[in-house]
């Protein structure tokens, strides 16, 4: 609209200067004339026509004049009304522009400049516009839309940077803590083939930690199955390794005489392997070791030589029992020397006793009544006369004998080469102790009190022998049963 008030202006502009010249033909240059002719006097009709002439001119001229100060007037209305216009609008604009940037949270300071410069790129140009149609060309909410697109993009690209750095983070951790897992495996006395197997799931693992795409990836790679399957073969090839059948398993102080396949399934069924490190393997050597323990103590005397047997031990009143040998042999069994005393004590005795008697009784009796008057009067005699004869006669005997053996100083003796026929009394002797409890098994009934103590010389893998002395006062063995 203002281009075409300032156009039609120009147009009328153009229109007076035209008015205003009188037309003149075009002059053409001097040329040497030979000689003017006379001038010849004017007439009235060209005085007239020139004076009408001027008139038209004069009334043309501030007719322009007229129109041009319209013209300019209405110019400067027009003008004002479009300023004022263009002020409004532009000022509508910026606030537009402060209302939409001041209602979004740039937070990140970094990524907010470059909203800001999406903003001054706008306001510039809002503030540069020369015409309403310019400014209204302005689409302030696309410049918006921009400033936040920019500004997601550099918060984007900061997370991306930030994620990629803790992400190389993680897996410098990752795999730091892999081969920290794996040193004490590493350090072990492995087997070529075993090492080069550990060695071998260690690179898979830190492959499968620089492949990841995301922390959880990298977290997501666990060692533990890894590790808990290459431990458990180093255990197996430790077992088998070690000479003999049994192996001794220790965990937690507690020791177990197991197996080669026993302490094989044992050890596989164990799931962590932090668990399956806790244990130790030991060789086997036996050893044998003299005990002297009361009857109720050793399984009521009643041993053999073979016996397998167990050792517990209560080291108090109100102390639980509690295993100490989970397997071992009876060697040998000694009875103690009050066990190795005979007594034998016999008595004969013999009595005899006769007795006879006579008797000879003579009785007389005289009785007489007498009443006179009311008064009874009684007298009687009585005579009684006994002869009596007796005889006794006892006789006893008796007869008696004892005697007592100390086996103990008969076996001295037989050491000494001091008795005669040594053989024949070894052998009267052999056994005697095992048909003492034997008997005491087949009559019921108690020979041996259960507090006489008994000499147990046992055989025992040598890593129990401190537990066994440490708790001998408290040791129970128990017999295994088959």
């Amino acid at each position: 609209m203002a281009e075409d008030i300032e156009a039609k202006i120009r147009r009328l502009r153009e229109l007076g200067k035209v008015s205003a010249e009188p037309e003149t033909p075009p002059v053409k240059p001097p040329v040497a004339s030979p000689k003017k002719p006379p001038r010849r006097p004017r007439s009235i009709s060209s005085i007239r026509e020139r004076e009408r002439r001027k008139r038209i001119l004069i009334g043309a001229s501030i007719l322009i004049v007229i129109i041009l100060i319209i013209s300019v007037g209405a110019y400067s209305y027009l003008q004002s009304r479009s300023a004022n216009e263009l002020k409004n609008l532009r000022a509508k604009k910026v606030s537009e522009v402060n209302y939409y940037f001041s209602h979004y949270n740039f937070s990140n300071k970094e990524c907010a400049q470059k909203a800001i410069q999406v903003r001054n790129q706008v306001l510039q140009k809002i503030q540069s516009a020369n015409s309403v149609e310019e400014l209204n060309s302005i689409n302030v909410k696309a410049y918006f839309d921009k400033a936040v697109q920019a500004y997601q993009q550099c918060v984007k690209e900061q997370e991306r940077l930030a994620y990629e750095k803790q992400l190389n983070q993680t897996k410098q951790a990752k795999i730091q803590a892999i081969e920290m897992a794996f040193q004490p495996l590493l350090s072990m006395p492995l087997p070529d083939s075993l090492r080069a197997k550990v060695v071998s799931a260690m690179k898979t693992l830190e492959n499968q930690v620089m492949s990841a795409k995301t922390i959880e990836e990298v977290n997501s790679v666990n060692p533990d199955p890894y590790l808990l399957s290459l431990w458990r073969d180093y255990y197996f090839w430790k077992i088998d390794n070690i000479q003999g059948n049994d192996v001794i398993l220790e965990k937690d102080g507690n020791k177990q005489l197991l197996s080669k396949a026993e302490a094989k399934s044992l050890l596989s069924t164990v799931t962590d392997y932090r668990v399956l490190l806790q244990y130790k393997v030991y060789p086997v050597q036996y050893v044998d070791i003299a005990l002297v323990l009361p009857r109720d103590r050793i399984a009521g005397g009643f041993l053999k030589p073979g016996d397998a047997i167990m050792f517990f031990a209560k080291n108090g009143t109100n102390s639980p029992y509690r295993e100490i040998v989970n397997k071992g042999y009876v060697e040998l069994v000694l009875l103690p020397t009050n066990a190795g005393q005979i007594a034998v004590s016999e008595s004969q005795s013999q009595s005899s006793s006769s007795t006879s008697s006579t008797s000879t009784t003579y009785n007389e009796n005289h009785q007489s009544n007498y009443n006179p008057g009311d008064f009874q009067y009684s007298n009687g005699t009585t005579v009684s006369d006994t002869y009596s004869n007796s005889q006794s006669a006892t006789q006893s005997s008796s007869a008696s004998y004892s005697y007592n053996v100390n086996l103990a100083e008969i076996l001295k003796a037989i050491a000494a080469g001091k008795i005669q026929a040594s053989d024949e009394v070894k052998q009267a002797l052999q056994s005697y102790g095992w048909k003492v409890i034997s008997l005491e098994q087949s009559s019921d009934m108690l020979v041996l009190p259960p507090n006489t103590e008994f000499l147990v010389i046992v055989k025992v893998p040598s890593i129990f022998v401190p537990d066994i002395l440490q708790n001998q006062q408290y040791l129970y063995v128990a017999k295994v049963s088959t």
